[in-house]
């Protein structure tokens, strides 16, 4: 279903358009949720340390495979917003020429420079072959990641967030069972959990790439070209700094992953669980980022910027919301969560993990009103400003959480997160009271 957000009453459609995908992420971030927890359940601590270990690199591939989608998504919103079908369906070609290109180029690397990269953050010699293992598999399903992604980041410009839901909440719970199987049934071990994401992303890509060529053919116009590179740099002026900013957070986040793994295995291990619940939370964050970018993409492509200003209200409320809750849920039942991915004998990670939590959580509500904000800046083309709060943040995490570990142990480095988060949440809404985006139009 193509859905028009220039019209109707702009708290209500942002809302409408926001909860599927908030429901998609949920159903998406089960992936990674359950490796670690089948890993830490059924394998033991190592297994849930080699997933935690070998997290951090694939957001280095999610950050590539991010980008395509929210510079695809942005400009096939504004087009979609003036009307313009005919270079909508170019843009879409483009890009997935683009992205299959890019894709290819990342896998090459991914194969060649894994092991380096893994020494190059003191990844211990017990957790080395699992990772190695787990991560060459995801390595291989690359091309699932990129244009799954890409074809989400199409639905949701057309104002279609409830087919997406759809595919990952049938796919994710698939996940969940074929993860277990796998491991306990076949004894595959930490493969067994790689090969379960890898068949159920594969599957979910090709449906839903089908259903997106059928849902554009839908819309009429003349006969787009295959390739257009005025549109592909339309599509890379957002998707670079998109991919800059993610990768570089990637980077900092493997700094930092090599920064925990010196503190040894109970504290990755701990850490690996924390952190995947943590990113529940921030990607639930990053979704209504994304809704707030395609609503002012499609809303700046009409030309309608009342529109845009009364959307972001409801966007900070909607993302303030869900950041108190999550919050209270992450205090009140930290133990039972981190729980959820080890054994009751993993004392010392328990520990670990429920510190991060109690630590973290708390400031969730700023980290969701600078990324709602930064959606807004991202939809609006301003990049610039959208990439100087994001790098201080990262900045300031790596750096102090080097400095306080020195004096605080591994909780020093769970205390430069608040400070990051705050400092890059002052710069993002001076940037929008500032009123900078509204000077990016199409053209």
């Amino acid at each position: 279903m193509v859905k028009d957000l220039t019209v109707g009453k702009p708290g209500t459609v942002l809302w409408k358009f926001s909860l599927p995908l908030v429901g998609s992420i949920i159903f998406q971030q089960l992936y990674n949720i359950a490796d670690s927890f089948v890993a830490g359940k059924f394998i033991g601590d190592n297994a849930l340390a080699a997933v935690g270990n070998g997290y951090e690199v694939t957001l280095i591939y999610l950050a590539f495979a991010f980008g395509c989608n929210i510079g695809c998504s942005v400009v096939l919103s504004q087009l979609f917003g003036a009307k313009r079908y005919r270079d909508l369906k170019t843009a879409v070609n483009t890009n997935f020429i683009f992205s299959g290109a890019l894709c290819g180029v990342l896998m090459l690397f991914g194969f060649v420079f894994m092991r380096p990269l893994l020494h190059l953050i003191n990844t211990p010699a017990e957790i080395m072959s699992d990772t190695m293992l787990y991560l060459k598999i995801y390595t291989a399903g690359l091309p699932f990641l990129f244009f799954y992604n890409i074809s989400n980041g199409i639905f949701t410009a057309l104002g279609d967030s409830k087919t997406p839901f759809v595919f990952l909440a049938v796919s994710s719970t698939v996940n969940i069972g074929a993860d277990i199987l796998f491991v306990t049934a076949f004894d595959m071990g930490i493969a067994g959990v790689a090969w379960a994401t890898f068949i159920c992303q594969g599957v979910s890509c090709i449906l839903s790439v089908a259903v997106m060529f059928k849902r554009l053919k839908g819309i009429e116009c003349e006969k787009p070209a295959l390739f257009s590179f005025p549109l592909l740099k339309k599509i890379v002026k957002i998707a670079v700094p998109s991919i800059l900013q993610q990768g570089f957070v990637s980077v900092g986040n493997i700094i930092i992953q090599g920064n925990v793994n010196s503190f040894g295995t109970s504290v990755i291990a701990g850490y690996a669980a924390a952190v995947k619940i943590n990113n529940f939370a921030i990607t639930c964050f990053n979704t209504l980022s994304n809704a707030m970018s395609n609503y002012t993409a499609q809303n700046l492509g009409a030309g309608k910027l009342d529109r845009v200003k009364q959307g972001y209200k409801s966007g900070v409320l909607m993302s303030g919301l869900i950041a108190v809750s999550f919050t209270a849920v992450f205090v009140l039942f930290r133990k039972q969560l981190i729980g959820l991915f080890m054994n009751s004998s993993t004392t010392d990670a328990l520990t670990v993990g429920m510190k991060f939590l109690l630590i973290i959580s708390p400031f969730f509500i700023i980290i969701a009103t600078k990324i709602t904000t930064d959606g807004l800046l991202r939809g609006a083309g301003s990049m610039q400003c959208f990439m100087i709060s994001t790098f201080t943040d990262l900045l300031l995490r790596v750096i102090l959480s080097f400095v306080l570990s020195r004096f605080f142990g591994s909780t020093g480095i769970w205390l430069a997160w608040p400070v990051g988060w705050a400092v890059a949440a002052v710069i993002s809404l001076s940037f929008y009271f500032k009123g900078i985006w509204k000077q990016n139009k199409l053209q």
